[in-house]
């Protein structure tokens, strides 16, 4: 069973880092553009905290490594997509997202890290700073109801990208049986709950996916406007090269609710 969970973490990393990897097309837009353009730095901002904090976790943790590596990598990551963002950011953007990172990032973080070792002791340490890690995924992992909300609203699932949905079912199912063989209350709980929440993703998908597809189909018949191209699930936020409009949703999250992370940001491409 020791070996089984070390595969389960590892195959969590994976998910994850790649999750946490999605965002470099976006940066090297930034980069190439030397313009944040319209994107935001929040989702940046408050999962370099998550992934700082499930960092921290796995050290507090005894034989937490996985969970270590894999946020230690998140939290590089986005140090330095945090980073690129304050760079080509104008002024006043930069100015709001330095008190930001400032507040959330150091602050609070620092604040977390410092009454942990300095105020606790023994198991208590794990618990706050474990209780603080599950609130955050749990909230992270909570973000797409409002679209599911939309999707039955709408009986459409136009807003809700495949892989997303699809993403965060796997990440969440994976990193609960992990816990579940580890034993770790912190991490299965959010995850649970994040693979339930992606499992009824997937099958609101599954119900709407063809009403969708008729509607589209009728949009084309009927002459809306020009042709309707299936959905495409892409990683990240924004793409409005020539005509086409980014719809956007985004889910970041430290591993585990991380995923990872997400980070996950994905979105929706329609040419219109």
């Amino acid at each position: 069973m020791a070996s089984f969970s070390v595969i389960l973490g590892i195959i969590g990393n994976v998910i994850s880092i790649l999750m946490f990897l999605s965002p470099v097309k976006t940066f090297r837009r930034i980069v190439k553009k030397k313009s944040i353009e319209d994107f935001k730095g929040v989702p940046y901002i408050t999962t370099l905290l998550s992934t700082s904090l499930w960092s921290f976790y796995g050290i507090l943790k005894p034989g937490g490594l996985l969970v270590l590596t894999v946020n230690g990598a998140g939290a590089i990551l986005h140090i330095i997509y945090v980073t690129l963002f304050l760079i080509y950011a104008p002024k006043d953007v930069k100015v709001k997202s330095l008190k930001l990172v400032a507040i959330v990032d150091v602050g609070f973080f620092g604040v977390v890290v410092a009454v942990t070792l300095l105020a606790l002791h023994g198991s208590l340490r794990l618990t706050v700073v474990g209780l603080l890690c599950t609130g955050m995924t749990i909230g992270m992992y909570a973000s797409p109801l409002s679209v599911m909300r939309t999707v039955i609203k709408m009986k459409s699932v136009e807003y809700m990208p495949f892989f997303l949905s699809f993403f965060q079912f796997l990440n969440g199912g994976v990193w609960a049986a992990y816990a579940v063989l580890v034993k770790d209350i912190y991490l299965g709980v959010p995850n649970g709950i994040g693979f339930i929440l992606g499992l009824a993703q997937l099958l609101l998908y599954v119900f709407y996916k063809n009403k969708y597809a008729s509607k589209s189909k009728e949009a084309m018949e009927d002459g809306g406007g020009g042709s309707a191209h299936p959905i495409k699930g892409v990683i990240q936020m924004e793409d409005f090269d020539n005509n086409e409009k980014m719809k956007t949703i985004s889910l970041n999250q430290g591993a585990f609710g991380s995923t990872g992370s997400k980070d996950l940001e994905l979105g929706v491409k329609d040419n219109l």
